[in-house]
Parts: C-alpha cells; structure tokens; sequence
C-alpha cells in the first residue's frame, strides 16, 4: 500500500493547478476545467483518508461530490452555450449579462 504522503501530494498538486487557472485564465471553459481539478483533488482526499481510517463515509462522499461536479458541468455548460449563442464570447470578462 502506498504511502498517504503521495495521494495528499498529488491532491495538492492538483488543487494548485486548479486555482492557478481559475485565477488566471479568462476562458470559461478552463475556469470550469479548473473547478474540475478542484473537486477531483478533493475526491482524492476523500479516498485517500478513508482508506487509511477503514472507514467507508469518505468514499460514500466522494460519489456525492462526483455527482455535485457532474451537475454543476452540466448546467455551466449549458449556461455558457446560451450565452455564446447571444454573444459570440467565451471569456469571463464580458459575462455582464445579468448585471444592471
């Protein structure tokens, strides 16, 4: 069995990477591609501490969160093929749709 030390450090590493891009990238599609990492370095987690405790709570909540992300893809993309259709944009900049 591998040591917990690599799954946190590949969680970490995937986390980072995450919030890099959703920092930094004006396309909404790497912005929801970054909020992917995210959740999935929280599903890594998840496993990973579950696995080590013996306890089965962490992996019944990872599936809820891998529904969660699965949902929120679902209707981001939705929401940003509406708005490409109005627009002809993807970038995050010049979503002021909906302020007034």
């Amino acid at each position: 069995m591998m040591p917990i030390g690599h799954y946190i450090f590949l969680s970490l590493t995937l986390l980072v990477v995450g919030a890099i891009g959703v920092v930094t990238r004006r396309n909404v599609i790497i912005v929801l591609m970054s909020i992917e990492l995210i959740l999935n370095a929280v599903n890594i987690n998840l496993v990973a501490f579950s696995r080590y405790y013996g306890d089965v709570a962490g992996q019944v909540f990872a599936l809820f969160v891998i529904a969660d992300a699965a949902a929120e893809a679902a209707v981001g993309l939705g929401i940003m093929i509406a708005f490409f259709r109005n627009r002809e944009t993807v970038l995050a900049d010049e979503m002021d749709l909906l302020k007034w």
